[in-house]
This record gives structure tokens, sequence and C-alpha cells, in this order.
């Protein structure tokens, strides 16, 4: 028994030997990498054909300078559009906060007024102090909007910025110089909320 087991091996280690040396010799039937030149594609193109290919090129980098050009433009344009759009939203905000301001712009005038003639008693000077704190409070408001109020006097007058309702003969000035300010103007950004009402020198 133990010897027909041992016959039974050997052949099976022969015929593994066997598909190797087949595997082996298949592997040196294929050509090595290298040893064969990849064959060369020759087009043969008539003059015809080439002249045809090279209008095709051309028209197409046209196309794409075209393209480009369009892309280039588009590109602006939206860009030109949302500066447009932003510089509108801003003026606008301005505009409707100018009007909103304008209103209290009386008040203001009145504050300005009262303590012109500030009372000097006690109880009249703390009276006094309570309106200028509520005027200077006022005055950050309007500054913390933007408003920004003019101070004309000696200045030339100019019609875009001030109103003259008066006009009085003068020594000490020249022709359409500002004398006095007879009401405060404002301004917000470049835009003139109120224009100062003056006196100007004939």
């Amino acid at each position: 028994m133990t010897k027909k087991k041992k016959t039974k091996t050997a052949a099976v280690k022969d015929e593994a030997v066997i598909e190797e040396d087949i595997q082996i010799e298949d592997q040196n039937d294929l050509p090595e990498s290298g040893d064969q030149d990849a064959p060369e594609v020759v087009i043969d193109l008539s003059p015809e054909q080439i002249a045809n290919l090279q209008a095709s090129l051309e028209e197409s980098e046209s196309k794409s300078a075209e393209y480009l050009d369009g892309w280039q433009r588009s590109r602006a344009e939206l860009t030109n559009y949302r500066k447009r759009v932003e510089r509108d939203r801003i003026q606008n905000r301005k505009n409707i906060t100018g009007d909103l301001i304008k209103r209290y712009l009386p008040i203001v005038d009145d504050l300005e007024r009262a303590l012109t003639d500030r009372p000097t008693d006690e109880n009249g000077a703390l009276w006094a102090d309570g309106v200028e704190l509520i005027y200077r409070k006022m005055l950050n408001l309007l500054e913390s909007e933007g408003v920004i109020p003019m101070t004309p006097e000696g200045e030339t007058f100019d019609p875009n910025l001030h109103e003259a309702i008066m006009q009085t003969e003068s020594d000490d000035h020249e022709s359409d110089q500002i004398i006095e300010v007879l009401q405060r103007g404002y301004m917000i950004g470049e835009r003139v909320l109120r224009p100062a009402t003056v006196r100007i020198a004939a």
C-alpha cells in the first residue's frame, strides 16, 4: 500500500513540472517589449485637403476668440451691473435717511435758538444744560448718519448750496460774500439736505 501512494505522488509532481514547462515556453514565445518598433502611420493628404484643414483651424480659432471676447464683455457688464446696483442701493438708503432726518431739522433749529439766550440763574442754567445735552445728542445722531452742517459764513454765495433772502451793503465784504447765516444748512454725503439760509453782501 505504501509503494502505490509514492508512485501516485510522483506522477502528480511530474504533471506539475510539465505544466510549468509549458507556461515558460508560452511566455518565451511572446515578443519582448521594445524588440519591435511601432509601425509609423503615414497620412498622405492632398494640397486641397491641407488647405481645407487650415481653413477649418482658422475658423475654429476665430470662433474661439469671438467667444472669449463675448465672455469677457459679459463678465465686465455683470461686474458693472453689480456695482451700479450697490451704488443705487447706497444712494437710495441715503435718500430715505435724508428725507427722514430732514423732518427733525426744525427741532434742531429750535434747540439752537433756545440756547442762544440761555438763562444764567441756577435753575435756568440747569434747564439750559439739559437742553444742550439733548442738542448734542441730536447732532451726534445726525453725524452718525453722515449728515454734516454747513459753515458758509465768509464764503462766496453758491446757489447750489445757499439760499439768500437778504442782501446788505457792506464795505467789509466783497459782493456776494456771505455776511450771516440765518438758518444752518446741512448736507448728507454730497447731497444738499437743506440749503443754508444766508444774508449776503451787495
